[in-house]
């Protein structure tokens, strides 16, 4: 079993580890805080958890980037080299209070992040859906979609692997550019509660 490190953990970070360890797999989780800020939360989500480091979280398999998109940079700057690692970016380029969209230049905010992380297999997912429904993917008698893209086909595989583990069923939109469909804002997919019934 692979890995898997969060880092950032509000709304979407906690929600994506409350599905990890309820589907029985370990999570090492990190802010920019420290492992004993987190001592609250992983009490709450039970033996799978644990409090690391921010360079903890960023050795695993499988990192979950789960930060405010203005502390990206900040956030990852000390962390690599990332060898070929899988990073799951869950961000959007807008932010609270205030939800003005970042001017991206014309990129992809997945692009933009993976230029921030060289030498990772960047995979875009877990971002068009608000922390509520992310945290309940079986829905209406069906599960919840979810979307991913990327460059990295095995990456890509191994992330829809998980998707469909953790009770959601997932859709390829093909690699980061394709992406912002799933981008908020911009894109048409964001909070689209869509569901696939057998």
């Amino acid at each position: 079993m692979m890995n898997i490190g969060i880092i950032g953990a509000g709304a979407i970070g906690a929600a994506i580890a409350k599905l990890l360890t309820q589907n029985g797999i370990k999570v090492g989780i990190a802010n920019s805080r420290g492992p004993a800020s987190l001592a609250a939360l992983v009490a709450g989500l039970g033996g799978n958890a644990q409090a690391v480091t921010v360079q903890e979280a960023s050795r695993a398999d499988i990192v979950f980037l789960a930060v405010n998109w203005s502390k990206l940079p900040q956030a990852v700057q000390a962390l690599g080299p990332w060898r070929g690692r899988i990073v799951v970016d869950t961000n959007n380029p807008i932010e609270a209070p205030l939800f003005k969209p970042f001017d991206l230049a014309g990129k992809a905010s997945s692009q933009v992040v993976a230029d921030m992380l060289p030498g990772a297999q960047l995979v875009k997912a877990f971002n068009h859906l608000p922390p509520a429904l992310l945290a309940n993917p079986a829905a209406e008698g069906g599960k919840r979609v979810l979307f991913y893209s990327g460059e990295h086909q095995a990456a890509k595989q191994t992330v829809a692997a998980l998707i469909e583990k953790l009770g959601f069923f997932s859709i390829d939109l093909g690699n980061l550019e394709q992406g912002r469909l799933a981008q908020f804002p911009g894109g048409p997919l964001p909070a689209l509660n869509l569901v696939k019934h057998s």
